[in-house]
């Protein structure tokens, strides 16, 4: 395929995008089911990593269409379309966190003390998308949004902060906590796997 035929696709894509955004400002009920079912398995899955459990991610995916639709007409076509919704599904997260409030969670990091620390990249990298989805799901609430904000959205803690209404400092602390967590997770999930191996 050469880039005229992927500029033309992309032009035809662009143009398909707009007209069912404008059907579904004019309140076509058709177009909008048809944009729900279009991104709702992709935001799903952003939204489940803020959440606790699927019907909490269920809640929030809710919640943040009912924000796309109202917000509609605000979008310039400046970017991606699909961003534009990420960004939404992930401010309706915080939202959704914030008035609940759990941020006074305590965990006990002695255990955690001796471990290395290793970077995020490392962290993925030995978990695989189902154990580290599991594993994010289960970091206390503070230390799951902060993650989250920071290495999957890329916001630096200065913005973390401003989000979430806390100080910056607040912020690294939860992200350390949350990466020795997620550290004491691999080395477990290896022990496991060294013991699988010798057993059988």
């Amino acid at each position: 395929m050469n880039d005229t035929t992927n500029n033309v696709n992309q032009i035809e894509f662009l143009e398909q995008t707009k007209e069912l955004i404008q059907a579904c400002i004019d309140g076509d009920r058709y177009s909008q089911s048809r944009l729900y079912e279009k991104y709702a398995p992709k935001m799903f899955a952003v939204c489940m990593r803020y959440s606790k459990n699927r019907e909490e991610a269920e809640d929030i995916l809710q919640d943040g269409f009912v924000q796309v639709f109202k917000s509609l007409h605000h979008f310039k076509f400046a970017g991606s379309f699909e961003g534009w919704i990420r960004k939404i599904m992930v401010y309706t997260a915080v939202a959704n966190y914030r008035a609940k409030l759990k941020m006074h969670v305590v965990m006990n990091m002695e255990e955690v003390e001796n471990i290395a620390m290793v970077n995020n990249e490392d962290i993925i990298a030995q978990l695989g998308k189902k154990e580290l989805l599991n594993i994010v799901q289960s970091l206390p609430p503070m230390y799951r949004m902060v993650f989250n904000l920071y290495v999957f959205e890329g916001l630096k803690h200065r913005e973390i902060a401003k989000e979430l209404g806390i100080a910056e400092g607040t912020s690294k602390s939860n992200l350390f906590d949350a990466k020795m967590i997620l550290q004491r997770a691999v080395v477990n999930s290896m022990k496991i796997a060294k013991q699988n191996a010798s057993n059988g």
